[in-house]
């Protein structure tokens, strides 16, 4: 066991002298800047657990909130990326994207119905901060404005993928699963919120 350890340590030492640059917010595929909003999108938690928890919420309260979210969402996280991307580079409101993963999460938990005009503006709020963000990153890195148009079509996907799941669930106990989910995302953002006030 010592001999394998005294010859894998060296390939572990080699590989960490080999490592690539570390980026603060965005992520370059190679491949352009709509491909680097994609991938930015999939890999940032304090963006993709709203959007599922917005997604569930709009879903488990009827098709009509569904859809509204599925447009209204994708649109105010677009017009909050233009935004920001235009009031240049600022400082990120983390805590505030990040405890929209907490309030979000325990809405889908709590599994109330609520008024489309409710539903709506959740949306619409959760689009504007999260993009005003996502824009401001964008200026300050001095990307393409292009990768916006990644994250947005990233989030109407998502958004139709998951609320169309959700509305269309009968049983019970698909309701509690989702519910679950919820409480999962909740969660995840109380550590986001955590982390953040740490600091």
């Amino acid at each position: 066991m010592a001999s394998r350890a005294v010859l894998l340590a060296p390939c572990a030492v080699a590989l960490l002298l080999q490592s690539a640059p570390a980026e603060a917010h965005l992520v370059t595929t190679g491949l352009g800047p709509l491909y680097d909003g994609i991938l930015h999108f999939l890999v940032s938690f304090e963006d993709l657990l709203p959007v599922l928890a917005m997604a569930l919420l709009a879903g488990l309260n009827g098709p009509q909130a569904g859809r509204r979210a599925l447009f209204v969402l994708p649109a105010a996280w677009l017009a909050g990326g233009v935004a920001g991307f235009l009031s240049g580079p600022a400082q990120e409101g983390a805590c505030i994207t990040a405890f929209s993963a907490l309030v979000l999460g325990a809405l889908v938990t709590a599994d109330r119905r609520l008024p489309l005009a409710l539903v709506t503006a959740l949306a619409m709020i959760l689009g504007l901060l999260h993009g005003w963000a996502n824009g401001a990153a964008i200026a300050s890195a001095h990307r393409e404005t292009l990768a916006l148009a990644g994250i947005g079509g990233t989030v109407f996907v998502i958004t139709a993928l998951l609320a169309a799941l959700a509305a269309s669930l009968r049983g019970h106990g698909a309701r509690v699963a989702v519910r679950v989910a919820g409480s999962w995302i909740a969660a995840i953002g109380l550590l986001l919120v955590g982390w953040q006030l740490r600091g």
